[in-house]
């Protein structure tokens, strides 16, 4: 049977799925469905040092290929979640990852002072897609010295690893990744959801109350796939691949583009189980491949012109 664990800034998963941030709930909420020991790590949702109320609704639209959505990073706050969800998940049978969100500097490395103290959190992922109120309400992720500045700031209060979650709406992502590097992020995940809209021209409604949101699922599976080989060409440190992905081998396609791991998140909804046995499906791809360990795909592409070198597979995602 093939070997599924994998290196992802500094922590050691027993496979390379990880469930997306807002799509699996806080914390245990799915474990009927996927049970936190056939992945390899849970993402919360994004949790911000005051309770959110959210986005009026409607704000999730289906579309044609995936799903249309404008939460606004409704929750209930680090209060409740230290309370009423980290206890619970000293027992969970995986990695676990804190999603943080805020409005400005200053609030990214509260948080990450706060969790620094909770044994049961093994990582923070770091959402640059927040607006930033000190700057306009741009995301963070949109300008590489301030995805910097929150990650700098994140890395002063913390002494766990940090991911970096960037946006696809930016002109360079490889210049976000490395400059969230430099902060001293020690993985980026790439990415979070695109920019879009959905109307209906009978009504002339906008899907969600905020006309434009972020979309997500199957069709976006290109697009990430290229910010993820562009992360990977620009940063040493792991890639975590995210977007469009449903199947084992959407998994293999990002570990060979050069991911470490990587995220499953819109496919949840339709089928919440389905992440459990992405693992298992994996294993039998591999075993039918010949092929003994995961961690062989990782950078394997195979580049047109490229010399064999730089097409060589690199083991956990260290580039």
């Amino acid at each position: 049977m093939a070997l599924l664990g994998v290196e992802c800034g500094g922590l050691s998963l027993r496979n390379p799925i990880l469930s997306a941030s807002g799509t699996f709930g806080h914390g245990l909420e799915m474990q009927h469905f996927a049970p936190p020991r056939t992945l390899g790590g849970l993402v919360s949702k994004t949790v911000t040092l005051k309770p959110r109320p959210g986005n009026p609704h409607p704000r999730i639209a289906e579309t044609e290929a995936g799903l249309l959505n404008s939460i606004g990073l409704e929750n209930r706050g680090i209060e409740a979640y230290l309370r009423d969800v980290l206890p619970a998940m000293a027992g969970a049978d995986c990695a676990v990852v804190t999603n943080i969100g805020g409005e400005k500097v200053e609030d990214f490395a509260e948080l990450a002072r706060i969790l620094d103290e909770r044994s049961e959190v093994d990582a923070i992922e770091v959402n640059l897609s927040c607006p930033n109120v000190q700057g306009g309400k741009l995301p963070f992720s949109t300008d590489p010295r301030v995805a910097q500045s929150v990650i700098a700031s994140v890395r002063a209060t913390t002494r766990k690893p940090i991911f970096a979650k960037l946006s696809p709406n930016v002109t360079d992502i490889g210049e976000i990744a490395k400059a969230c590097e430099a902060a001293g992020a020690d993985a980026v995940t790439a990415v979070n959801t695109l920019l879009g809209m959905s109307v209906d021209w009978r009504t002339g409604a906008p899907g969600i109350n905020t006309v434009m949101g972020g979309y997500s699922g199957i069709a976006i599976k290109p697009v990430a796939l290229r910010c993820a080989w562009q992360c990977v060409r620009a940063v040493k440190i792991p890639v975590i691949g995210c977007g469009g992905i449903g199947k084992a081998s959407d998994v293999l396609e990002f570990l060979v583009v050069g991911c470490a791991a990587v995220e499953v998140g819109t496919s949840c909804f339709s089928d919440p189980s389905n992440i459990a046995r992405l693992a298992g499906e994996i294993e039998a791809l591999l075993d039918a491949r010949g092929i003994a360990d995961v961690r062989s795909l990782i950078g394997s592409l195979r580049v047109p012109g490229a010399p064999a070198a730089a097409c060589a597979p690199t083991l956990a995602g260290a580039k």
